[in-house]
């Protein structure tokens, strides 16, 4: 009976998938420089999507990229597949960018040519009637500096989460495992910083629109 009992639960204990990076890694912690080079291909857009979006400067993100690449590629004979290739390097990325934030003063005022045009990718703030339209293009390029200054107004750890969640369409259990804290947080954070981002917004919204 004791058999029957512990049988069951034993057969929903369902192992990690396998890291799809695992060859990759493996080849590049044996010395393999091209294969290091393919994660880095894979991963680098979405590393520069979030230290741009955290930093909010060309020149500092390309530095920090520098910096996330270094240090991974000297720590890799360390990663022992605790975690997924993919959220250790992103929790490197994270930790340094966080880092370098601390030792700089925050930016509050954004230039449109130094910015990344995402909020005019957003499905919910696209209207094609705008392309004809100067006066509504003018308007949407300007809540996309509102919502620019917005975002570097919140905290790192608010602007953090923001940029994995809406901007890069992380999960939370994924974001959690990053940052290295429950889901929980994750949501309170995310719902704390939309107030913020709603509120700062809302009266341009209702101004132009």
């Amino acid at each position: 009976m004791i058999a029957l009992l512990t049988t069951p639960i034993l057969m929903f204990r369902q192992p990690r998938p396998p890291d799809p990076d695992q060859d990759l890694v493996t080849r590049a912690q044996q010395g393999d420089t091209r294969a290091f080079d393919a994660l880095i291909l894979k991963y680098g857009d979405k590393l520069y999507g979030l230290v741009y979006n955290m930093t909010s400067h060309k020149e500092d993100t390309h530095d920090l990229l520098q910096e996330i690449f270094a240090r991974s590629y000297q720590s890799l004979g360390k990663f022992r597949g605790s975690s997924t290739f993919y959220t250790w390097i992103y929790q490197i990325s994270t930790n340094l960018t966080l880092n370098f934030l601390k030792k700089r003063k925050r930016r509050t005022g954004l230039s449109l040519n130094d910015m990344e045009s995402s909020v005019q990718q957003d499905p919910a703030l696209i209207d094609t009637t705008h392309e004809a339209n100067p006066e509504k293009q003018t308007n949407l390029n300007e809540l996309q500096i509102k919502l620019n200054e917005a975002m570097m107004k919140l905290s790192e750890p608010h602007r953090m989460v923001v940029t994995m969640f809406d901007i890069q369409g992380m999960s939370h259990a994924d974001i959690a495992k990053v940052l290295k804290t429950s889901e929980g947080t994750i949501r309170s954070r995310l719902h704390y910083a939309h107030l913020q981002l709603q509120s700062a917004l809302q009266d341009s919204w209702e101004e132009r629109f």
